[in-house]
């Protein structure tokens, strides 16, 4: 079974206990993530579109400060400790949002979104929509920080992929699962229960990262040669510093910046097809069940296209093209869905779009962003990164906003929204070429730079 899995995944035999836990790690962080998006959806498209433009502003705000936060809480702790300190932290604010919830309605409140719900309820709503757009960042940051952490630049291009699928299957069971308990029932009851079983999934992801850690360490611990233990003993060191070293990282790079240019354009084009996608379901849903049903039926229609895209095609496409061209089908695809929009402005066809672009998001583009990280410092991976993956990534929320709002107050069809997308995807392709060449070249220099001591060694040995 070991060899046939092997040859299947291209792993040793060494690999493979890493990968599988790697891939549960993955499924638990995101069943537990997808129980909570469509809640987050449904709270926040209930109130109108102009209400929820504002709370995409607030949530870049609050994402600037949580980004600060966390930076600081990088500088003092060891990586096996404060990853599962931070999803501990996501289990008690989901617990005290679902206590919260619980008690306004046994005092006489009503469900959100129903259009009559009391204050206490539409303020717990409105925090929740923030906290959950900053959480969720956090959350995938944390997990592929630490993948690109225990996996080298080879093994990231082999496992990454296999590892997201494990990511997907938990997104596509929670999606299942709560478009199942929606239509269920209308208690008042039902934003509680699934933000607790999202809790309890967050539980098993940090007892399954734990037993990760113990065979990653294992596995360094049986290496050969002092390169391997010293790399192993630094990575469970603090990384000190002060929290400001992920942004001034990022200024001084160009590198990063570039990353960051990628991050942000994901941002825009993300919000520009989700402001698009809440507008059907708002104007063709009544009640806070079905609109968290709407929204968990995209969720399992899309990641169900990634799914059969990281089976299917992921690893071939990263190994045929290189991450730089890999990375450049995202805005290819942003470009043709929209512009197939503008001709056929309906749901199923914005279900479609939707469904590839998320695909394009998580099963192509994301496997071949995360690896852009694998060059990096370990510094530069906790700390630069989140601010590129947070506080970027909703810095091009709010551009995709303003853009959105803007061609709407003008009264511009999906035709002109289509057209605007053209020379903004043909800058973003460029910078994904330019990005994967740099990628490369630094690859080669910290492979030079692992490989100079053995050279070094080797005379004596003679």
């Amino acid at each position: 079974m070991a060899d046939w899995s092997t040859r299947l995944f291209n792993f040793s035999r060494k690999e493979l206990p890493l990968a599988l836990l790697a891939a549960l790690f993955y499924f638990s962080v995101l069943c537990g993530y997808f129980f909570l998006r469509p809640v987050r959806e449904a709270m926040g498209v209930s109130r109108g579109m102009d209400e929820l433009r504002w709370l995409f502003v607030v949530t870049s705000i609050a994402s600037l400060i949580a980004v600060v936060a966390f930076g600081g809480v990088v500088a003092r702790l060891d990586r096996r400790r404060f990853i599962p300190i931070g999803y501990l932290f996501v289990m008690t604010c989901l617990g005290l949002f679902a206590v919260l919830l619980v008690l306004d309605v046994r005092a006489g409140g009503s469900i959100i979104g129903s259009g009559s719900e009391t204050g206490l309820a539409r303020g717990i709503s409105y925090t929740y929509y923030v906290w959950l757009s900053v959480i969720n960042l956090f959350i995938n940051s944390l997990f592929w920080a630490y993948m690109v952490d225990i996996f080298t630049t080879d093994q990231a291009k082999r496992m990454f992929a296999f590892i997201g699928v494990g990511g997907t299957l938990g997104s596509i069971a929670a999606g299942t699962a709560t478009k199942f308990i929606a239509e269920s029932t209308s208690s008042a009851y039902l934003p509680a229960g699934l933000m607790l079983i999202g809790a309890a999934f967050f539980g098993i992801a940090i007892a399954v990262m734990l037993a990760l850690d113990r065979i990653a360490r294992r596995e360094a611990s049986a290496r050969s040669g002092t390169r391997a233990t010293s790399a192993h003993v630094a990575a469970r060191a603090p990384i000190g510093g002060t929290f400001w070293e992920g942004v001034a990282a990022i200024v001084r790079s160009p590198y990063l910046l570039g990353i960051g240019g990628y991050i942000a354009l994901i941002g825009i084009s993300n919000t520009m097809i989700y402001f698009t996608q809440a507008t059907i379901i708002l104007e063709s849903t009544d009640t806070f069940s079905e609109r968290l049903r709407g929204f968990a039926q995209f969720d399992m229609l899309a990641e169900t296209a990634t799914l059969l895209t990281q089976v299917f095609l992921t690893t071939r496409i990263i190994k045929r093209l290189g991450v730089g061209w890999t990375l450049a089908i995202l805005p290819l695809i942003t470009a043709i869905g929209f512009a197939v929009l503008a001709l056929w402005p309906v749901y199923g066809v914005m279900a479609i779009f939707q469904a590839v672009h998320r695909a394009g998001r998580h099963a192509v583009s994301r496997p071949a962003r995360e690896s852009l990280f694998s060059v990096l410092s370990a510094s530069e991976k906790y700390k630069a990164k989140p601010v590129v993956d947070v506080f970027v990534y909703r810095a091009g929320d709010v551009a995709g906003v303003g853009m959105e709002a803007t061609l709407r107050a003008m009264g511009a069809s999906i035709g002109w929204l289509a057209a605007a997308t053209v020379p903004l995807a043909a800058g973003w392709a460029a910078l994904s070429v330019a990005l994967g060449r740099a990628q490369a070249r630094k690859a080669e220099q910290l492979a030079a730079t692992q490989a100079a001591p053995t050279s070094r060694a080797a005379p004596e040995t003679a």
